[in-house]
């Protein structure tokens, strides 16, 4: 995970990344639509307006889907609101 500013430069990155189980791709697209985004092959891109969805999402993650993962997106969510022209990434392999 990376916060990158308009530009595509890395503003803040995370110490732990998202660990890909088969949970992620069972999540209820209606439900989980920003986390029913992510995929392993693929970036996903978060901008500040899809941020407090995101963070929604998290506060009902089930927990077999949870881990420091989740403590690091909120803090790069933050980075996110917390200044202007800023972009939550999931970067996929």
């Amino acid at each position: 995970m990376q916060v990158r500013g308009d530009l595509g430069k890395p503003v803040a990155r995370a110490r732990v990344g998202l660990e890909w189980t088969d949970l992620f791709p069972a999540l209820d697209p209606v439900g989980f639509p920003m986390l029913w985004a992510l995929s392993p092959y693929g970036d996903a891109v978060f901008n500040e307006r899809q941020v407090p969805l995101l963070l929604a999402e998290l506060d009902r993650l089930p927990e077999a889907c949870g881990g420091a993962w989740v403590d690091q997106a909120r803090e790069m969510c933050q980075v996110v609101q917390g200044g202007t022209h800023r972009y939550l990434w999931f970067v996929g392999d």
